[in-house]
């Protein structure tokens, strides 16, 4: 299979008519191998349009999904950007491709894993991206502030410790989904001291299992 036709194909059939126009992150969809940050038996199905099971109830977000995500984040070069349940790293490596400087916090060690063979064959520049093991619900408050967090997946609620890691004009993007309601793409900022979140687009899959509420677990 000629993965690099393919990709191109998943750009053009599936990311661009679906409003993504942002051409860094249509070059970075062609160019890092998504095809490489699944399980060797999903290779052929990595770039259909579709999310990919991870196991443990987690998923590879589909490529429109994830392109929507990154272009409402609007990561800029040299901007400093966590991203959260990062799973495999495809996410953060598009982000990283475009020139951001990149953490990406996993707590589930076999799925990060699964991205080492892509992470290497994405031509980052050293240094970019930086993987970190840790509760993605936490953030990492030791690297903040942030110019934008990306949560990659769906939540119950935004935690409230990350808005708090955000720089002045910090963004965040996540997808909100409340039990039993139809998830939504929100975009949020942090002006003035204060956070607040706007839905943006219907978009729909699994809940992180990290976002689940636990006591003491507040939620904004």
């Amino acid at each position: 299979m000629d993965f690099a036709e393919a990709r191109r194909r998943m750009v053009d059939g599936q990311v661009r008519p679906n409003r993504v126009t942002d051409p860094r992150i249509l070059e970075a969809m062609r160019a890092v191998p998504r095809e490489l940050f699944v399980p060797a038996p999903l290779r052929a199905r990595a770039l259909a349009d579709e999310d990919i099971a991870l196991g443990g109830g987690r998923v590879m977000l589909q490529p429109m999904t994830v392109a929507r995500l990154i272009q409402l984040g609007l990561p800029r070069p040299g901007e400093r950007v966590l991203v959260l349940a990062s799973g495999t790293g495809y996410g953060a490596a598009l982000i990283a491709h475009g020139g951001a400087e990149v953490v990406a916090v996993e707590n589930e060690p076999a799925i990060a894993a699964l991205g080492d063979e892509g992470i290497a064959a994405s031509g980052l520049r050293p240094g970019s991206l930086r993987r970190v093991a840790g509760d993605p619900a936490a953030g990492l408050p030791d690297g903040a502030p942030y110019d934008l967090i990306l949560v990659e997946g769906a939540v119950p609620a935004v935690p409230a410790a990350l808005p708090a890691q955000l720089a002045e004009g910090g963004r965040l993007v996540a997808i909100r989904r409340a039990p039993g309601e139809a998830g939504s793409a929100i975009l949020g900022r942090r002006a003035a001291g204060s956070f607040s979140a706007v839905p943006q687009f219907n978009a729909q899959t699994s809940l992180l299992p990290a976002f689940s509420p636990r006591p003491g677990f507040a939620l904004v």
